[in-house]
């Protein structure tokens, strides 16, 4: 094996130094789902010389998935995205320590994939609502700093959950409304309250909520990636300023726009309620 570690990852010095560079080889980030942002959340961490990952998914590659995620081709066509991404993985950097958690994540198991880790980066699917609330609310009760990248449009929005300040709950407000429907149109709002997206749809019937589906692209995932290791990187080093909730960033390559956002009661805002009714309308066909 041809590997050496620190001439793997030479190219990264001067943006980091040699001792950060040492840092980051020691770190574990958790990342929930192995599909589009998931996928190359892990890639870009590896390749920034990130030592240790835990991942999970329970799911397999498909054709539909390879407008975005990193490891759907044809030749992994009904393969263990978890098993694929592993293998990606070790190519790049054969030393690498991965935690593997092909059944996804649940109450059995939610502990033992946070444990240890420094930072856990969110890429569960968007209807995944019941694994998302408890890993979230795993990491505030051990002081785990959270991001999470939406993929939207052509762009991305971005935010941050530090210990000690805003959480998610009192940003996204789930707990505010009763039905599933009503918590999803609670996350998108929360996750994209610029929503320089929405102007750009050219077809509506490609969202809809009840069979939990929409439109991806690519581009979007790639910004996905680096903004969210970007953000790993500081988090990860202690070094630069963290934007973190009720402040966001939305950026949108189409749109030539970079919004930061900032909602200082979460989704109870009058804004936000107002985008809330405005979205509820949208997606209940009213």
């Amino acid at each position: 094996m041809d590997f050496n570690y620190d001439v793997a990852f030479s190219r990264n010095i001067g943006w980091v130094t040699h001792d950060e560079q040492a840092s980051l080889r020691t770190k574990r980030v958790a990342i929930a789902g192995c599909g589009g942002v998931g996928g190359l959340h892990s890639l870009t961490l590896a390749r920034l010389g990130v030592g240790k990952i835990n991942i999970s998914d329970f799911d397999q590659f498909d054709i539909h998935n390879i407008n975005r995620q990193s490891g759907a081709f044809v030749s992994t066509k009904d393969q263990d995205k978890i098993e694929v991404m592993s293998a990606m993985l070790k190519d790049i950097n054969p030393e690498i320590e991965i935690g593997s958690f092909p059944a996804g994540i649940d109450e059995t198991n939610v502990d033992r994939f946070l444990d240890g880790v420094d930072l856990y980066i969110d890429s569960l699917d968007f209807f995944a609502l019941a694994a998302r609330k408890l890993v979230f609310n795993r990491c505030y009760e051990k002081g785990i700093p959270v991001v999470t990248a939406a993929p939207l449009g052509m762009g991305a929005a971005l935010l941050c959950f530090m210990p000690g300040k805003m959480t998610y709950e009192e940003y996204f407000r789930f707990n505010d409304k009763q039905t599933e429907e009503g918590q999803l149109i609670q996350f998108l709002i929360g996750l994209s309250p610029a929503m320089l997206q929405r102007n750009y749809l050219v077809d509506q019937d490609a969202v809809d909520f009840h069979e939990q589906r929409g439109p991806s692209t690519a581009m979007s995932v790639n910004l996905c990636a680096g903004i969210a290791e970007t953000y790993a990187l500081k988090i990860l080093l202690g070094r630069g300023k963290v934007l973190c909730a009720p402040y966001g960033l939305h950026f949108d390559a189409y749109k030539n726009k970079l919004s930061k956002t900032w909602c200082p009661f979460g989704n109870r805002g009058w804004l936000q309620k107002l985008k809330f009714k405005i979205a509820e309308k949208v997606v209940s066909g009213k």
